[in-house]
C-alpha cells in the first residue's frame, strides 16, 4: 500500500473488509492504468466486480488485494482492469450511426474516394458486436474490388478473446432482420443449437488487438472512420481532449468520428465539426 495515514477507515459490513483507504487506492490504480475516473458513487460496483478476484486469491481483505496489486508483475493487474471495465454492447447499437454509414457516408466514399481502400477503427470494441455490425454494413454496401479492413481494439483481453471467436447466444441477435441473420450468421447444432457464429467472410475483415487508449498506439496508416462510443465517459475532460486530438491525428483529413449517445466534443475538441446525432467530421 502507498504510505499515508496509519488510521484505517471503518470497514463496511460485507464479506470482505473494504475500507475507504482501499477504495482510494483502487481508484488511483484504475485511473493510472486505464484513465477511468472512479467516484465514490462507484464504490459498490468496485466491490462487486473485484470480490471474485479476492476469492480467487484466497484473500479476506481488500487491503491484501491492494498489496497484491502493488507487488504484481502484471498478471493480476490484467485481471483487475478486465474486472472494472464496463462492456455493455449489442449488435447495431445506436442504429442511427449505421443508417448514416449505409445511406450517406459509404455512398459518398464510393463515389468520391480516390482509392478503393477503407480503414475503420472500432476503439473499445468490447465483445465484438460493434465491429461485426460495421463489417456487415461494409460487406453489404461496398462494390467488388474494394479493400476494407477493420481494426477492433479494447483494453479488456477477456472480451477480445470472445470477440475474435464471433460466437454469441442466439438471443443476442434479436432485432436483426432475418435476411441479414441468414447471410452473416451460422446457426449451431445439437448442444450448440442456441448459439450462432459470425461467418468467416466477416471475421476475416477484422483484426482484434488489445490496446490501452491512454498508452502508445502502435498503429500503421490512418483511418477513414473511427467508432469510439461510450468509452470517453469514463475519462475526465482533459484526458478526453488529449484522446480526441490523437484520434484526429490518426485519421484522414476528411475522416468521420462516431461517439456515444451521452458523449460530446463540445468544449473538448475543435478539430471536428458536428454533423448531428453524435457524428463528427474532421475539419483540422
Amino acid at each position: 500500500m502507498a504510505q499515508g495515514s496509519q488510521v484505517l477507515d471503518a470497514p463496511r459490513k460485507t464479506d470482505f473488509t473494504f475500507t475507504d483507504r482501499d477504495f482510494r487506492f483502487i481508484a488511483k490504480v484504475i485511473g493510472d492504468h486505464a484513465g477511468i475516473v472512479m467516484s465514490e458513487a462507484k464504490r459498490d460496483l468496485v466491490y462487486r466486480r473485484l470480490q471474485s478476484r479476492l476469492r480467487a486469491q484466497n484473500l479476506t481483505k481488500f487491503s491484501e488485494y491492494c498489496n497484491l496489486l502493488q507487488e504484481d508483475d502484471g498478471e493480476e493487474l490484467e485481471y483487475f482492469v478486465n474486472a472494472l471495465t464496463t462492456n455493455l454492447t449489442s449488435f447495431f447499437r445506436e442504429q442511427h450511426h449505421f443508417d448514416f454509414l449505409e445511406n450517406e457516408l459509404l455512398p459518398s466514399l464510393i463515389k468520391n474516394k480516390g482509392s478503393k481502400t477503407l480503414r475503420v477503427w472500432s476503439a473499445g470494441c468490447s465483445t465484438g458486436e460493434e465491429p461485426y455490425s460495421i463489417a456487415m454494413t461494409l460487406a453489404e454496401m461496398l462494390p467488388h474490388g474494394w479493400d476494407a479492413r477493420i481494426l477492433a481494439t479494447d483494453l479488456d483481453s477477456d472480451v477480445l478473446a470472445k470477440a475474435a471467436q464471433g460466437i454469441y447466444r442466439e438471443e443476442r441477435t434479436d432485432g436483426i432482420p432475418k435476411a441479414r441473420l441468414k447471410r452473416w450468421f451460422h446457426r449451431g447444432k445439437g448442444s450448440k443449437a442456441e448459439m450462432v457464429r459470425i461467418v468467416p467472410e466477416l471475421r476475416d475483415l477484422i483484426t482484434f488487438k488489445q490496446l490501452n487508449l491512454l498508452a502508445d498506439w502502435p498503429l500503421k496508416g490512418s483511418f477513414d472512420i473511427i467508432f469510439c462510443r461510450n468509452v470517453v465517459i469514463y475519462f475526465d475532460k482533459s484526458t478526453q481532449a488529449v484522446l480526441f486530438d490523437r484520434f484526429a491525428q490518426q485519421m484522414q483529413t476528411d475522416g468521420h468520428l462516431f461517439i456515444g449517445h451521452s458523449e460530446t466534443l463540445n468544449k473538448v475538441s475543435d478539430r471536428f465539426s458536428l454533423l448531428g446525432n453524435t457524428i463528427y467530421h474532421r475539419i483540422k
